[in-house]
């Protein structure tokens, strides 16, 4: 590392910006672990303040501070995701992962602070799709871990081994139990223009109310799950079949404010839906398609899951 600015020196610490550099891979880590944005930035800053809260003699001993880092910041999202299943049992209605808009970005600088840092941003790729993360809340935290450590970011399971507190055998067997859930859950792959077509018929059906081209457009064991928090209203408990959802999606239709409009948006990084009232984001629908029909529909109502689609 290169030398900081100490009392003697006037100028910047020139290490900080190699430090803050890793800010990006530590989100997206930890967003993919805990399923949160806030738990995920959280976790983050708890991660630099134990960089910082270590001597200067200490921290300039470490070979790789990215690697140091990540290790940490692993830790922590594994402690959390223990207390997040405590939490989640008292949670009002459904617990759904936050869902993230195309280009995600974070203020950095003081709180409040307007700056937007463009190297803040979440990759969004297939392992932050909402079916995905879905998958990732089945799992025990050890098999998250070891899961999207070593077959989404690369790392060996001798890491993996120092960060969950197993062997690299235990490991490489967590992230095997991980991958059958996966195969298990996933549908063959649809391509994105036929699920972004999919999901236009769905809405414009939606708006028309019609209700057979809507029963044709869902799997007929079709769910429907929402999440207001208890903030927000919304169904409790899932509805399941597409003739039920059918029924229940034109009757929202019927009952929507006359100033609420449905937007075609990606929800973290596929085609979904958002429902704006007055300019403002208050639903995000998120879909789980398999060939022409849909098979999942999540709805995020919470506002506190919504905040990052209402500066985006």
């Amino acid at each position: 590392m290169t030398i900081r600015s100490g009392p003697g020196h006037s100028g910047p610490d020139p290490g900080l910006d190699a430090i803050m550099s890793e800010r990006r891979q530590l989100i997206n880590v930890a967003y993919r672990l805990l399923g949160s944005l806030a738990e995920a930035e959280d976790a983050v800053q708890e991660t630099y303040a134990r960089w910082y809260a270590m001597p200067p003699r200490q921290r300039d001993a470490i070979a790789s501070p990215g690697a140091w880092l990540t290790t940490v910041a692993s830790r922590v999202c594994l402690n959390l995701l223990g207390s997040a299943r405590a939490r989640r049992e008292t949670y009002v209605g459904e617990w759904i992962p936050e869902p993230l808009p195309e280009h995600t970005q974070w203020r950095t600088g003081q709180p409040g602070g307007a700056t937007v840092d463009p190297a803040d941003r979440i990759t969004l790729d297939e392992s932050v799709g909402l079916a995905f993360l879905v998958v990732l809340e089945s799992m025990t935290p050890a098999e998250r871990v070891a899961f999207i450590l070593h077959d989404v970011f690369c790392h060996s399971f001798a890491e993996v081994a120092g960060i969950v507190g197993r062997t690299p055998a235990a490991c490489r067997q967590l992230a095997s139990s991980a991958r059958r859930r996966i195969r298990a859950a996933q549908p063959s792959a649809t391509p994105p223009a036929q699920r972004a077509a999919v999901v236009r018929d769905f809405k414009q059906a939606w708006e028309a109310m019609d209700i057979a081209a809507l029963v044709a457009l869902l799997d007929p064991d079709a769910t429907a799950i929402a999440d207001g928090g208890g903030l927000a209203l919304t169904f409790l408990r899932p509805i399941e079949g597409g003739e039920r959802i059918a029924h229940a999606w034109i009757d929202i239709a019927r009952r929507r404010p006359g100033d609420m409009t449905f937007l075609e948006r990606t929800v973290n990084g596929q085609p979904g839906l958002v429902a704006e009232q007055a300019g403002v984001a208050v639903t995000v629908f998120a879909f789980d398609i398999a060939g022409d029909r849909i098979r999942r529909i999540w709805v995020v109502r919470n506002p506190e899951k919504l905040r990052d689609w209402r500066r985006s």
